[in-house]
């Protein structure tokens, strides 16, 4: 929807599709708000922790005393200390009856698994104070292999991570007859890809305070979940969950990273106890890097199978998929919620998927921005343009022949999530458009032609994802450990204002002005009169808090069914106001009155007045038009678009520029495209920095080397290109048409880019540059590809010289099919 003007703002109901500023950000971009770090409590402590040097060992000895002696310091702690008492972290996802999960314990006791794991701490007057303090701390260890490659982890001869070996489960899916659809199929393609490892780098580093007063427990976290998180350190620590407080106050952004149940947070309720003094720890960017749960981290071994005119018949995906030295929270569920969007928007025949989940002695993954989607939209977008370029195919028109037509909606795919809407014609064509596709196409050719150094690429993602995670029954299904529903209240206020309570809580999303847009216009309260309240386990009781794109699709949706109830309420009340039946009001947002005399009515502010005064109330009514509801969504909602890249390849440096980004996105009707535009910009930033950017690398010993922001490149402003961004509407199957848009950016834009360098090198004979595909990356295949040539020459020209001496002809030196057999 467009943005109105106020000229046309008339009404209130107007509000939904406005693009309104958000009430949100005065106070965070002045610095008027708290993040957790900026909490200070009396008496509050503050603790460092000794994190170990190794990959991979046993631990020996712990000696704190010395450290207990330091000036400043209170206590020091070693695992032992915490040994009956900090449980094992949760993992709430065993994907497969025989998944193994190890003991998780916050603080290591008999054996490090990851460098960065923490082995002892130090609890102090200040951070100074502390983190000086644990070079008095004496650790001996007795070196372990580390085991860093999960190729070679899933060998039988590889040192193990756990006892129980290096397998955490093998999970395995397959709808149709996946061996005819390849064993009768013309064309068969395999390729092997590398999603490399990630470090979410939210601009607010983790950050948790805890005090204990009382047996009660106040925690203040820079988290995604309050919700979960109380739960789940209830369930750890064994405290009654009704004595645990959980506020996340505002948060810096998260993608995923603050998804989870940390070993620092439970150590912060377990030192607070211990001590009855408030504690507080925040972490350093390089303590991030090592500690932060890491993203994707997947070897991807694709085949497809397909006819001759492009058809897609069969795909298989097997992946092996690093978790890391433990399974946190969610872990094990990432790569097995691709394996429902691999085939994304694309009809087949057969499809079988198996993912293998491999321990190493590196920092455990889990959710990051897409969470499993973007490594399924990579792989197949990436397969897609390698079958066209197989069969000499414009990849548009292939992509075109396989996807769901817009009448074939709702549409069950190959991997069982059934479609409620889209239209990926009407994407493609505007995408198009924006792009000048075909002009692109054409100046292409004539740099080929004219054997430039600067190659032009044009890269193509015509992608869905399944978001606003929540069916509960699906979920059960997949066995994740948890629901997903959300909830939601309505306060109505004796002066007309609103309370809203909401058990979705934000980290940078906007929550508070689009949450403000949707009841001004269910209950017709202006924009300005409402209040959003969360993340405050003590004000919103109940919810299952922000990720998966879910907040609005489904948060958004209970918002919805409890201004219903608000509305039904607050008519038995208009009712005996206006002296009239009920069944004989109307309502417009914002107004009850009789049917047939419009003149004669009363208004949500006047009703809630009278509500508080109660003092002509029908009989046996409540004194009370507050709502609370929860909704559980029986699908998810899948988002879709087309994003195209051109990109410009200096073949003599490596050098990859952007020149032209355009992305055409349907995410349902809009609330706010101010706040959509916004979450596009960003998801595409992350998106393209894994294609460009960002990797994790660790050395032979397990060290991660990529520790600071000089190390690991994160893009600023000026390397990423002005994007051209517009929309497409199929509503949603809900009631206000909404679908998710937080990840969509993000999902789409790395096969995009790398398509788009592919695109640009393919005539070299280059298939793939290994993500991130930096100008050395680059580089070096293009200089492969050069030699492999020269190589090529060579060899023909020795086997023309051998069949001359043997009278034979050199026609018989021919080149490869190109329509068929796998590559």
């Amino acid at each position: 929807m467009t943005a109105q003007t106020d000229e046309t703002q008339a009404a209130p109901t107007l509000e939904f599709g406005r693009a309104r500023l958000r009430k949100e950000d005065e106070r965070l971009i002045t610095g008027q708000t708290n993040w957790t770090d900026n909490l200070q409590l009396p008496g509050m402590l503050h603790i460092a922790f000794l994190r170990s040097p190794f990959a991979h060992a046993r631990i020996t000895s712990v000696d704190v005393s010395a450290a207990r002696n330091e000036p400043g310091v209170i206590a020091a702690y070693s695992g032992a200390d915490f040994a009956d008492e900090q449980g094992s972290l949760p993992c709430a996802w065993p994907v497969t009856p025989d998944i193994v999960i190890p003991a998780h314990p916050p603080m290591a006791t008999e054996e490090v698994r990851y460098v960065g794991e923490a082995v002892a701490c130090v609890v102090a007057r200040d951070r100074y104070a502390a983190a000086d303090a644990l070079a008095a701390i004496e650790v001996d260890y007795e070196e372990l292999p580390p085991v860093l490659d999960m190729r070679e982890a899933i060998k039988p001869d590889s040192p193990k991570v756990h006892e129980a070996g290096n397998q955490s489960f093998d999970f395995v899916f397959a709808n149709g007859d996946v061996d005819a659809a390849f064993r009768d199929a013309p064309v068969v393609i395999e390729r092997v890809y590398r999603q490399q490892r990630l470090i979410p780098s939210a601009m607010e580093p983790r950050a948790v305070v805890c005090s204990c007063v009382g047996g009660e427990f106040t925690l203040w976290s820079a988290t995604q979940i309050p919700h979960v998180l109380r739960v789940m350190l209830a369930l750890v620590t064994g405290i009654p969950e009704q004595n645990i407080r959980v506020i996340a106050p505002d948060v810096g952004g998260g993608f995923g990273s603050k998804l989870q149940v940390t070993a620092e947070e439970v150590l912060a309720v377990l030192i607070a106890r211990k001590l009855g003094r408030p504690v507080k720890w925040t972490e350093s960017r390089s303590e991030g890097n090592m500690t932060v749960h890491h993203g994707r981290d997947q070897w991807q071994t694709l085949r497809m199978a397909a006819d001759r005119d492009g058809r897609i018949r069969g795909f298989e995906v097997d992946l092996l998929a690093d978790m890391g030295a433990y399974l946190m929270l969610v872990t094990p569920g990432i790569p097995i919620l691709g394996a429902l969007i691999f085939p994304a928007i694309y009809k087949m025949d057969a499809y079988s998927f198996r993912c293998r989940g491999i321990f190493t002695t590196k920092m455990p993954t889990d959710a990051y921005r897409g969470a499993g989607r973007p490594e399924a939209t990579f792989a197949v977008e990436r397969m897609v343009d390698e079958l066209a370029a197989e069969l000499g195919l414009d990849p548009l028109q292939v992509r075109e022949r396989n996807w769901i037509k817009p009448e074939e909606f709702p549409f069950t795919t190959i991997a069982g999530l059934t479609y409620d809407s889209g239209n990926y014609e009407a994407a493609t064509a505007r995408a198009r458009e924006l792009f000048d596709y075909d002009g692109l196409r054409e100046e292409q050719e004539l740099r080929r032609a004219n054997n430039d150094p600067v190659q032009l690429g044009i890269g193509i993602s015509t992608f869905t994802e399944m978001c606003g995670l929540a069916p509960s029954r699906v979920l059960g299904s997949l066995a994740y450990g948890a629901g997903g529903w959300e909830h939601a209240s309505i306060r109505m206020l004796p002066t007309g204002k609103v309370e809203v309570v909401t058990g979705t809580s934000a980290h940078g999303q906007g929550h508070e002005t689009a949450w403000s847009q949707i009841v001004a216009d269910q209950l017709g309260v202006p924009f300005e009169d409402i209040r959003v309240l969360h993340g405050d386990t003590q004000i919103s009781p109940k919810g299952m808090d922000t990720y998966g794109s879910r907040s609005l699709a489904v948060g958004g949706m209970a918002l919805v069914s409890a201004c219903d109830k608000v509305v039904e309420k607050a008519k038995v009340i208009a009712a005996g106001l206006l002296e009239a039946s009920a069944d004989d009001l109307e309502w417009a947002p914002g107004r009850f009155s009789v049917r047939g005399d419009p003149d004669k009515g009363v208004t949500i502010a006047e009703i809630a007045l009278a509500t508080f005064a109660a003092h002509n109330l029908p009989d046996g009514v409540e004194p009370s038009i507050d709502a609370d509801a929860t909704y559980d969504p029986d699908n998810f909602s899948f988002p879709h678009g087309t994003h195209l890249c051109a990109t410009e390849i200096d073949t003599e440096t490596g050098f990859v520029k952007i020149r032209s980004y355009v992305a055409v996105d349907d995410i349902g009707t809009v609330v706010n495209p101010t706040i959509v535009d916004g979450q596009v910009h960003g998801g595409l930033a992350q998106g393209i920095a894994q294609a460009l950017y960002e990797e994790a690398v660790y050395d032979d010993a397990g060290n991660l080397i990529t520790t600071t922001l000089a190390d690991y490149l994160i893009p600023s402003a000026s390397d990423l290109p002005s994007y051209v961004t517009d929309r497409t509407e199929s509503r949603a199957a809900n009631r206000l048409g909404v679908k998710g848009v937080g990840e969509a950016g993000t999902i789409a834009s790395t096969p995009a880019v790398v398509n788009a360098i592919v695109d640009a090198l393919r005539p070299l004979g280059i298939q793939d540059v290994t993500m991130p595909c930096t100008p050395e990356r680059v580089w070096r295949a293009i200089q492969d590809a050069r030699g492999a040539d020269q190589a090529s020459a060579a060899e023909q020209h020795a086997a023309r010289q051998s069949d001359q001496t043997q009278g034979n002809s050199p026609q018989g030196v021919g080149t490869p099919d190109q329509t068929g057999g796998a590559a």
